[in-house]
């Protein structure tokens, strides 16, 4: 060419170098193409406009799937898009690899992507790029790249807290590419932070933290411009940031990636990841790199908002719960309170100790219904109520009903007239002198007392229906009585109904484990909710296992053994009354006696005491207009014990025996005693009289003797 002639025409030059030119429109859906670039696509080789849908035609689906991605990702960064595609023909076999590249630009008002491009036939294909022909290396490649993003993905995506996220991206194996070191920056401010770091030793990350934005350096670049900087070797490293680059150099790496961390278009950090050996940084691998931060953006910023969410409600909920304050002379209190394992993990589950007048104390256990900001909410002010009732000296009675009729009007949404809210409730009053306790029930859960020799029981308390309901609902007591080394639980329903249990399965499970405690007050505390949760080191709040179904609240009581300086010797009791009105109630005893007598070696004997139960209590209700309170023990060593049954009422009239015809329906209590029981007698009590008897323990073996239970005792009827 002589000088001063004029240049030969671009597509000329590309033709002569069989390279062919392409326009892509996506707003208008046409890709205009020059007779190379035609001849390439397996075309006739003249200018063409085309659909997409024809080019798609003539490509592999796969590698028409890859143009998009790898035209978003050289969009956002600003750089050359380039892909190799397989050109198909109309039986589907590959006619040829091509190689396009192109610099795509996007429109934000038509919402579309222009590119111009060339199209130039390749014979040997690398590995690691974007799409080649069918069993090639890069087919393999981009299989494994699909798998490793799904994995990572769903690692991601299951990743509860920061230091979790941090241990996933630490671990993750990219595909023909590893980093061996990374570092994740936040930002603070106008100044760069180390959220995390893999592959550095501790205090490697001090000069980068605290960073300024408007440092030269390749994090805090990527944080002000949002787009990500690759760097292929040191030299490209010390040519771009010469002022950082002695920070970086001590580490050794020949080649880093700096990804902005983007989620809802605002970049909350980079993403750094170095390498050992020379990376080319390919669209591929680009391409992985690039996912993995959007990836990762999403899974930080999920952590970062649940551990500031999981502070406030852990502080909201810590604020509600009481302080377990100075010991109680002669008692023993241990509490725990786990919040669910969705949502805000904040509910309606609460408990409380309220110091009463003359040494007294109650304790409060309920649930609000939900486990929303509202139940939350409804929880603190009931709670409130509660101890300003209790202040004012009323009796647990009057406590519940005046916070019923409270309750039903504070939990009025009129906002939302479907949503009615109620609260069950247990409250009992505690006289640690005497160990009595009076209860009075909501819709809750029976208390559980341990006895002092391990065996726990279901202890039945009269109740009435949840507070809120019925603000005129009565809510009658019952008192319990607490010997000394007896421990008494108090629980919400999360505590027994988790983990697929019924509130029958449920209770075994709780007894079992009361049973085998050794008595260390908050160790059966952990212990009850390890068996629902699995082990944590978080025993009141935050988060304790993946399998919180509900809140759990729980209350130990225990009474000391010792009581005056005296040990008393451990006396298995239970008591109960059955009102007139309530005959149903006989069941109730007869569960209670049968859990009472749950080691007695003979079944035999355990039959004929809930038989004699059973007569001595119908006499009762059946024979006068009394209620009937039942006092139930075992009292003596193994071996040498005896369980008596005591039953009074207020009636004037004493039991006598009658002789029943054989159609009778009544009349064979006294001779069932007499002939069951190894002692019995009828006392008057003042105001009233009882009737008791005792059996005596003996081995399963001798409960087969032919001379009956009976011939051992007398009838003392005039006891």
């Amino acid at each position: 060419m002589r000088t001063g002639e004029p240049l030969p025409a671009v597509g000329d030059v590309l033709a002569a170098l069989d390279t062919g030119l392409w326009h892509w429109d996506t707003a208008t859906g046409l890709v205009a193409v020059d007779a190379e670039a035609a001849r390439l696509l397996g075309l006739p080789a003249r200018q063409a406009t085309m659909t997409e849908a024809q080019v798609r035609a003539r490509l592999h689906p796969g590698d028409w799937a890859e143009v998009t991605g790898v035209v978003q990702l050289a969009a956002a960064e600003g750089t050359v898009a380039e892909a190799r595609l397989r050109v198909m023909d109309e039986r589907g076999g590959v006619v040829r690899v091509v190689r396009s590249r192109s610099r795509p630009s996007f429109d934000p008002e038509r919402k579309a992507y222009r590119l111009v491009g060339t199209l130039q036939e390749v014979s040997d294909p690398a590995p690691g790029t974007a799409a080649v022909s069918e069993g090639a290396v890069t087919g393999d490649w981009r299989r494994s790249r699909e798998a490793f993003l799904l994995d990572a993905g769903r690692a991601l995506a299951e990743a509860r807290s920061t230091q979790e996220v941090l241990r996933v991206v630490a671990n993750l194996a990219m595909p023909g590419f590893s980093p061996d070191g990374l570092a994740v920056f936040g930002v603070e401010g106008d100044r760069l932070t180390i959220i995390g770091h893999h592959g550095q030793r501790p205090g490697d990350e001090n000069p980068f933290a605290q960073m300024s934005l408007e440092t030269d350096y390749p994090a805090a670049e990527v944080v002000r411009t949002g787009r990500a900087v690759y760097l292929s070797s040191p030299e490209e490293y010390r040519a771009r940031y010469p002022l950082t680059w002695p920070l970086a150099q001590r580490f050794g790496r020949s080649s880093w990636a700096f990804m902005p961390l983007t989620v809802a278009g605002r970049t909350m950090g980079a993403w750094m990841a170095g390498f050992a050996y020379p990376v080319a940084f390919t669209p591929d691998e680009r391409s992985v790199l690039a996912t993995v931060a959007r990836m990762l953006a999403q899974a930080l910023s999920r952590a970062g908002a649940a551990e500031t969410q999981r502070e406030l409600t852990d502080g909201l909920q810590r604020s509600m719960l009481p302080v377990l304050g100075p010991r109680i002379p002669g008692m023993g209190v241990a509490a725990r309170y786990v919040p669910t394992g969705g949502g805000l993990q904040v509910g309606g589950d609460w408990y409380d100790v309220i110091a009463l007048p003359q040494g007294r104390f109650a304790l409060v256990i309920g649930d609000v219904q939900g486990h929303d900001v509202r139940a939350a909410g409804l929880m603190g002010q009931l709670r409130i109520a509660l101890r300003a009732y209790a202040s004012e000296g009323h009796r647990p009675d009057a406590v519940l009903s005046r916070a019923s009729r409270f309750f039903h009007d504070l939990a009025d949404n009129p906002d939302d007239p479907g949503d009615l809210r109620f609260a069950t409730c247990l409250y009992a009053e505690v006289d640690p002198g005497t160990g009595t306790v009076e209860t009075a029930r909501a819709g809750h859960l029976d208390p559980v007392v341990r006895m002092a020799d391990g065996t726990a029981l279901l202890r039945a308390t009269a109740g009435g229906l949840p507070l809120g309901i019925d603000p005129d609902c009565d809510y009658p007591t019952t008192r319990l009585a607490l010997e000394p080394g007896e421990t008494l639980l108090l629980c919400t329903d999360g505590l027994v109904e988790t983990g697929g249990h019924d509130l029958y399965t449920g209770w075994l499970r709780i007894r079992r484990i009361l049973e085998e405690s050794d008595g260390d007050l908050e160790g059966l505390a952990d212990t009850l909710v390890q068996a629902v949760l699995g082990p944590s080191s978080h025993h009141t709040t935050g988060p304790l296992a993946d399998r919180r179904e509900d809140d759990i609240a729980l209350v130990l009581l225990r009474r000391d053994e010792e009581t005056g300086g005296v040990l008393r010797r451990p006396v298995r009791r239970t008591m109960l009354t059955i009102a007139q009105a309530e005959p149903e109630r006989i069941a109730t005893a007869r569960r209670h006696l049968r859990d009472l007598l749950h080691d007695w070696p003979s079944e035999d004997q355990t039959d004929a005491a809930v038989l004699l139960l059973s007569e001595t209590l119908t006499n009762v209700l059946v024979h006068t207009d009394a209620d009937a309170l039942l006092v139930a023990e075992v009292t003596g060593e193994p071996g040498e014990r005896r369980i008596r049954i005591e039953v009074f009422d207020n009636g004037e009239d004493l039991p006598h025996r009658r002789r029943p015809g054989e159609m009778a329906s009544s009349g064979r209590g006294l001779m069932l005693i007499e002939l069951l029981a190894d002692e019995w007698g009828v006392a008057p009590r003042g105001k009233g009289k009882s009737i008791w008897f005792e059996i005596y323990e003996r081995g399963a073996e001798g409960s087969g003797d032919p001379e009956g239970p009976g011939e051992a005792g007398g009838g003392c009827a005039a006891a």
